[in-house]
């Protein structure tokens, strides 16, 4: 197995490329349009285009990447995480091409992936586990009676999902048809089914997984723990390893647990066994990844054990028989996601002007950006990974702070000032015991800060066009002071098209918003994305309530929805499909 496959973009591309390059394989990469110019393509050995724009037509085309395969001479494809990495078909498709699959096989993909299955090994091996049903539901109606004989919350949860895709939780019976839909409707755009089943979903629990090891020998080896418990739209953010202040006696029957499962589906390669942990010590099984997890450094970091490597090396026929993961230290990783946390945590695609990493002992950068790239719409809005090592936990926050104040990303609105704020929280801060939970950013850490501290120096999509603002800098009275100014605006500036300072001064200080600004217009439903109109949730005519949610957008996977500047009547004029910019004027309501 020399020449890899990779099946995939972004960060996790440029991950693997660095392990065939370790271990003195060629590392072939396919791309998007998009994606011409990234960083993986760059790095990779060779690259080959991918026809088409959209996600289907392009890392999900396993036809054309099978033709790639082929025409490249690879041995071998390497999914990564997303996209084919949890499709029965597709690495069915890849054996069949005569090319070696990264990861378990197709059966146990099929019967790990079916979350219903899935439950049904679990209980066979006696895994702790919430009441949920058996067989996907396929009307709203079921899901209400699911919740009337369980009780509240509840979870509707992609059959064959992860990563939070396809997962919403219902806390109100009148949610459940609009949380259904979305489910189902997410879950069909993100795996190509879009089936879903209902879990009884456990008030404030932590989010511990284990991670496996497992080889075509029979091995099984339970490397380690971690706690991904922050999360935002069922979408981790910060995770560590090992998931700190938990019994032994509860990681021990964890990690046992998660060996047991995997065993009984014959799992091989790297895969991670997922549980919900309450205060009170009560377990419940979630789900098995059959895949490399997003958050795998930093296992990696207190184990030595280079995960990516490994899964090359088993699906090579070795062993991991001598292989015994010996603990050691504490990792923090931060998820740095084209987010802005000050407006609700939305995706922006745009431009990378400028980055500086972090670095010293302990860091860890796993990106697929640098200074110019873009950062397109169609795709996840995960940059780069900040991983942080340090002996024990305490240290690791320190050097985490460090880390995060040295980080710097200008071009688009990231989640660094989150981290920042999170790292400060007694709740996720405190030596002896971790207070965050699932919902906690959302239930606990959001309503009681300010939203408007959460933006950075990097936020600089704001520009009056759209575009992301221009940084320079002056001198006042001997001290050098930042300008963030608005693309147009510093274009005008260098081409010396503003005539007087004082007329200058004007443009940028901007007292009023002008006539053609969307936003100056009370009235007017604005875009506060960069993506796509999914529907809309009142139709035209109608009356709305202030604040009421009128319209959705989708961006990088993601939904949000819009509310209603006032109460009144609504006029829609964004049609449904349409690519829309931030700022851009989506509709308006007419005062009542």
């Amino acid at each position: 197995m020399e020449r890899v496959l990779i099946a995939n973009r972004g960060e996790i591309a440029v991950r693997i490329i660095h392990a065939c390059h370790d271990s003195g394989r060629k590392a072939i990469a396919v791309y998007a349009d998009a994606d011409a110019n990234a960083l993986f393509v760059r790095l990779a050995d060779e690259a080959y285009a991918l026809p088409g724009t959209t996600p289907a037509q392009t890392y999900l085309n396993i036809d054309a990447i099978i033709a790639i395969a082929r025409k490249a001479h690879a041995d071998a494809v390497h999914p990564g995480y997303g996209f084919l990495s949890e499709n029965t078909d597709s690495a069915q498709v890849v054996l069949d091409a005569g090319l070696v699959w990264i990861g378990p096989s197709p059966h146990t993909i099929r019967i790990l992936g079916d979350k219903v299955e899935a439950r049904r090994i679990a209980a066979e091996v006696g895994a702790p586990m919430a009441p949920g049903t058996i067989v996907p539901v396929h009307d709203p109606k079921e899901v209400v009676r699911f919740a009337k004989e369980h009780g509240l919350p509840i979870a509707i949860k992609a059959v064959h999902g992860g990563g939070g895709r396809g997962l919403k939780v219902v806390r109100r019976l009148e949610d459940v048809e609009e949380a259904f839909e979305s489910a189902t409707r997410e879950a069909e755009v993100a795996f190509g089914n879009g089936d879903c089943f209902l879990e009884r979903f456990l008030d404030r629990p932590r989010h511990v997984e284990v991670q496996i090891l497992a080889d075509t020998h029979g091995d099984v080896k339970a490397i380690g723990t971690r706690d991904c418990s922050l999360q935002r739209r069922n979408q981790k953010l910060i995770e560590e390893a090992p998931a700190p202040f938990l019994s032994d006696a509860i990681t021990e029957h964890l990690k046992r647990t998660a060996v047991a499962i995997c065993r009984k589906a014959g799992y091989v390669s790297a895969g991670t066994v997922e549980f919900l942990v309450a205060d009170d010590g009560t377990m419940s099984f979630m789900e098995v990844n059959t895949r490399i997890q997003v958050e795998h450094p930093v296992t990696e970091m207190t184990t030595g054990i280079d995960l990516v490597a490994e899964q090359l090396r088993i699906a090579d026929g070795g062993s991991i028989a001598d292989l015994e993961p010996q603990l050691h230290g504490h990792a923090i990783e931060f998820r740095i996601n084209a987010e802005d946390p000050a407006h609700g945590f939305v995706p922006f695609p745009g431009h990378i002007d400028d980055l500086h990493v972090p670095s010293g002992p302990g860091i860890r950068f796993d990106t697929g950006i640098a200074v110019g790239t873009d950062i397109p719409d169609q795709f996840d809005s995960m940059l780069a990974k900040l991983v942080v090592y340090a002996p024990d936990r305490d240290a690791c926050l320190r050097r985490a702070r460090r880390a995060l104040a040295e980080l710097r990303i200008v071009g688009v609105p990231t989640v660094i000032p989150f981290d920042k704020a999170v790292l400060a929280d007694p709740d996720f801060a405190s030596p002896d015991h971790l207070g965050v939970y699932t919902r906690w950013i959302e239930e606990s850490f959001l309503p009681r800060i300010d939203p408007s501290t959460l933006t950075g120096d990097g936020a600089l999509h704001r520009g009056g066009d759209g575009r992301p603002m221009t940084r320079m800098w002056i001198e006042l009275d001997g001290k050098r002071v930042e300008l963030g100014l608005p693309s147009a605006f510093a274009a005008g500036v260098a081409a010396g098209s503003f005539a007087g300072g004082a007329r200058a001064a004007d443009s940028v200080s901007g007292g009023t918003e002008t006539a053609d600004d969307p936003s100056a217009d009370p009235d007017t439903i604005v875009s506060i994305i960069t993506g796509t109109v999914v529907r809309w949730l009142v139709d035209d005519g109608a009356t709305v309530a202030a604040d009421e949610p009128v319209v959705v957008l989708e961006a990088m996977k993601m939904e949000t929805q819009i509310p209603a500047p006032h109460a009144g009547i609504l006029h829609t004029s964004a049609a449904v499909g349409a690519q829309v910019r931030f700022g851009d004027r989506l509709g308006h309501v007419e005062s009542a």
